[in-house]
Parts: structure tokens; C-alpha cells; sequence
């Protein structure tokens, strides 16, 4: 292992809408980050960030979601957020995000939860639900695919693979901001940039595109296809929560409703005005169907 970056704490001090108390865990030699709010015995809902944000993207919907009685858990992954953030690009592989928030998921001992992945948390995060499905009451899927490589990716996502390998400096905050369809203030992206002091800290940012499955033979593609064959057979509850605005996974949904028996009969919702980050688009509406989805009521379709 290189050496691991750590932000300095008081880039997170006063961030808006961000007042959450900061916990952590240590997974293979690195601190990882999370927020842990509401009751410890209330049902617990996994939220997992994708590319290039970190659990501030979650802000929004923690209060609904504890307000709900329910156990609201957002990590920042490795290289993200409050999370240490190893320098050399050569430390970040699909693997080890899986491995990372498997053991995440065990340390914290997490039974009968709920998975709520976007982008790159879908991507982690059906692996960690297929490979310990024992621990997963029901998966919402939001703006997310597991792709095994089998099929070429889309133009939108090849572009931003080349802008994020390309361009001498990656604005973060702007990133974030470019994929949202509401009006993301100064502050707000100032906050998504934070945990960034300089490029040095954005390794596992660069990396993350590469990392996608684009060709069958991709180091993660048999792994995905093994997730696969248990989401194939996964008859727990499984919701599809996507905006109706991401070039980037649109269509997606279908996809996962097409080959996962738990899709079968659930509220499947399009959450309109929102774009590729939805939850800092329309975070208390996405917040909202994933109580109800929880609660077993069928209004948010």
C-alpha cells in the first residue's frame, strides 16, 4: 500500500446542509468514513455514493429517512469524501471497492438492510448485495447498471471516460453540478469539492471511469457475471428509482426489470426533473419513495 491522503478536517466545517457527526472504521490498513444517523436498532438503509461525490450527496434525504424510524447509513468510499485517499492510482481496482464496503458491511454487522446505490454505488454495491445476499432485506437501484462488458457502453459514458482521463484538472464540484438539472449554488459545489484539496487527492476520482467493465475480458467481468446470476434468481424486493435526465444510465432500468425476479410487482418510479445526480436534484422525493418502497406502500409509483 502507498501512502494514503487524508483531508484536513476543517474542510468539512460548515458545509450547508451537511451537520451530520462524523464516524468511522478501518478496513485493510485505511479509515474509512460514514454517517450513521437515526436509531442503531432501526432498519438500516445503506446509501452508496458513486463518482465524483462522496455522502454529501445524501444530505437531502437523511432527515426523511430518519424521520421514518429507519437507520440512515451513508459511507464515503475509499478515495472519496472523509475517507483516506491512497495516492497512487495503481491502489484502486473494482475489487477492492467491493472489498472495502464488504467489509464495511460486516464490521458494521448490517442484517435485513436496505441498498440504495447510484452510479458507482450500484456498481459496488450489487456486487456487495450479490456476493452477501444474506445481509439484504430488498436493493433500489438509482441511475446504476452492473455492466460485465458484454455490450459496448454507451457514447455519453465513452465521453466522459476521455474528458475525466484528459482534462489537466478535475473540477469536482463543477462535475457535480454538470450532471444535476436544478441550480447547484457556489456554496453547494464548494461543499462537493472539499474533500479535494489539490489533483493529489483525486486519484480514486481518475481512476473510477477506467474501472468500468467496457470489453468481455475486463478484470471485473466475471466477477459482474456472477452478480448477475444472483440477481437473476434475487426474488427479494428490488426497486427502480431513476430520473427521467442521465444520458448516462437511461434505459437502464428496464434492463434490471427484465432479468430480476424481485422487480416483479414493485411501485418502479421515474423521478421527473432529475438528472444524473438525483439525489442532490430531488433528494427528498427519492427519499420519500424509498420509505414508502420500505414501508411496503405501493404510492410511489
Amino acid at each position: 500500500m502507498t501512502r494514503a491522503l487524508r483531508t484536513p478536517d476543517a474542510r468539512f466545517e460548515n458545509l450547508p446542509g451537511y451537520q451530520f457527526a462524523p464516524h468511522y472504521i478501518e478496513t485493510r490498513g485505511l479509515r474509512m468514513h460514514y454517517v450513521d444517523e437515526g436509531p442503531r436498532d432501526g432498519e438500516p438503509v445503506l446509501m452508496l455514493h458513486g463518482e465524483p461525490s462522496w455522502s454529501y450527496l445524501y444530505r437531502k434525504m437523511i432527515p426523511t429517512i430518519v424521520d421514518a424510524g429507519l437507520r440512515a447509513i451513508a459511507p464515503d468510499l475509499i478515495g472519496f469524501g472523509r475517507s483516506d485517499k491512497p495516492a497512487s492510482q495503481d491502489e484502486y481496482s473494482y475489487q477492492a471497492h467491493v472489498d472495502w464496503v464488504a467489509d464495511f458491511v460486516e464490521q458494521l454487522d448490517l442484517r435485513d438492510a436496505t441498498l440504495v446505490g447510484q452510479d458507482w454505488g450500484g456498481l459496488i454495491g450489487l456486487r456487495v448485495a450479490a456476493e452477501h445476499p444474506e445481509r439484504f432485506a430488498r436493493i433500489v437501484a438509482a441511475n446504476t447498471f452492473l455492466p460485465t462488458g458484454d455490450n459496448p457502453p454507451g457514447e455519453a459514458f465513452l465521453r466522459w471516460q476521455e474528458f475525466s482521463q484528459k482534462a489537466p484538472e478535475l473540477h469536482i464540484g463543477n462535475i457535480v453540478k454538470g450532471g444535476c438539472r436544478t441550480d447547484v449554488p457556489p456554496a453547494v459545489v464548494a461543499a462537493y469539492d472539499a474533500p479535494f484539496p489539490d489533483e493529489t487527492y483525486k486519484a480514486g476520482a481518475r481512476k473510477f471511469p477506467l474501472l468500468v467493465p467496457t470489453r468481455p475480458d475486463d478484470p471485473a467481468s466475471d466477477a459482474n457475471r456472477r452478480a448477475w446470476d444472483v440477481l437473476r434468481k434475487w426474488d427479494k424486493p428490488f426497486l427502480c428509482a431513476f430520473s427521467d435526465e442521465d444520458p448516462v444510465t437511461r434505459g437502464g432500468d428496464r434492463g434490471f426489470q427484465q432479468a430480476v425476479p424481485g422487480t416483479k410487482a414493485q411501485p418502479h418510479t421515474t423521478i421527473h426533473g432529475g438528472g444524473h445526480f438525483l439525489q442532490e436534484d430531488k433528494g427528498e422525493e427519492l427519499a420519500r419513495v424509498i420509505v414508502d418502497f420500505i414501508r411496503g406502500r405501493k404510492g410511489a409509483a
